[in-house]
């Protein structure tokens, strides 16, 4: 990463017409391809520096290209209005804070919502978390010269997220403790905080499916676009582009798993971008088996052993549903994101004559989720052929893990907490949980009320998110 250039996005939030500046940019150094970064950035390939191109784009190295002393914000845009998310936080307000950062910050900022799964919450070194009272969020701090983590005594409202994060950084340095550093900031701003009244509570819930085309409200779509080398062509993301902006597609979202997604597809615009990624020969609707990776950039080495392990995966129909894995090289600073991590050891210094094979060690987060920094070791100094048969093991053990969870669950439940008499049975969406009640039918679908599930026609289809009817579930809901 050290020898690469970044290119920062700020919350992972572009328009079309950016990226096709940011290409215009890559062509000109004559590269034919970008990568994007855990961090919603985008990394361009080893190439030769070229003065002149940088004079053409000088506009773009000097108000976004990074150097060793800056960081990307992360947010989690991309999720709002597809996946989970704080009732009261919308797109709009996350555009508003990034517009309030006017210079790239120096430490690690993450600007996130704990309802969603899709970005990290604590990867940062200052991560703000939105908390349930309406623009009011949780300051985690994982400050460098740090032991371990602390929460900001008060919750920060969005206006002021910017100015406290650049005072922050101005002054937090010889101070260990976060009661000091709250001091020194309430010297220098005026803020509008609100009393901590309850710690930060972050539910735990599986990884979601971010890719393919999928229905967004009644008239639009959106689509996740993931590619297995994280080599995103130049041709295609300029017709792409293109494709967004003829069809006011506002906004590009690169996501902490080196993909994208796009939202606010208009409904008559579908079949044309299906005729799109079909002539660029795009494949959409990968396994979750691909999906849920963590590799380090233009590392040919992870990228072979991902796939020796994904075929291993396979050919066992080993499922991986709500599971996360990262590939990594150890390193005492790594920050994972993941539910498992796959470390490559180094090899001895002393040995420089003949090559060894690597070894690994296999490490998984309390609990299985990726949002907490706890990782406990499963294996070490293991062989590359272990490694697939570890991670099974793991695997069988988190679902293990989620009968004991929801057994517990249910045995808290008691008749005084639940209306046994008051339930009802319905089918349910599994991918999105839309639910199908014989008593209204689907109007959008256009079945009538009365029609049970059973009856539907095969080729039904899921109203918002159009999983096939064998992906329906029969459950009891409470009236």
């Amino acid at each position: 990463m050290v020898d690469l250039k970044r290119i920062f996005i700020k919350g992972g939030i572009l328009s079309p017409s950016e990226l096709k500046y940011i290409i215009n940019y890559a062509e000109s150094l004559g590269l034919d391809a970008l990568h994007f970064g855990s961090r919603q950035d985008i990394i361009f390939p080893s190439h030769e520096k070229n003065e002149e191109v940088e004079k053409q784009f000088q506009n773009l190295s000097t108000s976004l290209i990074s150097d060793i002393r800056y960081q990307n914000i992360v947010s989690s845009y991309l999720s709002s209005d597809i996946f989970n998310s704080t009732t009261w936080l919308s797109g709009a307000t996350y555009l508003y804070i990034m517009e309030s950062f006017k210079a790239h910050p120096q430490l690690k900022i993450n600007i996130v919502d704990p309802k969603q799964q899709l970005v990290p919450l604590f990867t940062g070194q200052l991560n703000f978390i939105a908390s349930s009272h309406e623009d009011y969020w949780y300051l985690h701090l994982r400050l460098p010269n740090w032991e371990g983590s602390q929460y900001y005594p008060v919750l920060i409202y969005s206006w002021d997220i910017a100015k406290i994060a650049k005072t922050i950084e101005e002054v937090y340095s010889g101070t260990e403790d976060v009661d000091v550093l709250f001091g020194l900031i309430n010297e220098q701003l005026e803020t509008n905080s609100r009393t901590l009244e309850t710690d930060l509570k972050v539910s735990f819930h599986p990884f979601p499916y971010y890719e393919g085309m999928n229905k967004m409200g009644i008239n639009q779509y959106w689509l996740g676009l993931y590619w297995r080398n994280n080599l995103y062509y130049l041709d295609f993301l300029r017709d792409f582009c293109d494709f967004c902006l003829d069809n006011r597609v506002g906004k590009i979202c690169i996501t902490p798993w080196k993909s994208i997604i796009v939202k606010g597809i208009p409904k008559e615009s579908k079949l044309m971008l299906e005729k799109l990624l079909g002539k660029a020969g795009i494949n959409i609707r990968h396994s979750l088996l691909e999906l849920n990776w963590h590799l380090p950039v233009s590392d040919n080495e992870a990228l072979s052993l991902k796939k020796f392990i994904v075929r291993d995966f396979d050919q066992n129909d080993v499922s991986t549903y709500g599971l996360t894995f990262a590939i990594a090289n150890r390193n005492e600073s790594n920050s994972y994101f993941t539910s498992i991590v796959v470390e490559k050891n180094d090899s001895p210094n002393i040995i420089k004559t003949f090559e060894i094979r690597s070894t690994y060690n296999v490490l998984y987060s309390e609990g299985f989720n990726p949002n907490n920094q706890n990782y406990i070791v499963y294996a070490q100094d293991v062989d590359k052929v272990e490694l697939s048969g570890l991670l099974m093991e793991l695997s069988k053990m988190y679902f293990e893990q989620l009968e004991v969870f929801e057994n517990n669950i249910n045995s808290k439940l008691s008749e005084q907490d639940l209306d046994l008499t008051n339930l009802k049975e319905v089918y349910q969406c599994s991918e999105c949980l839309t639910v199908y009640d014989t008593d209204y039918g689907d109007a959008q679908m256009n079945i009538s009320p009365g029609i049970n599930f059973e009856n539907l026609p095969t080729n039904y289809q899921c109203p918002v998110c159009e999983s096939s009817k064998d992906l329906f579930k029969l459950v009891k809901i409470k009236l």
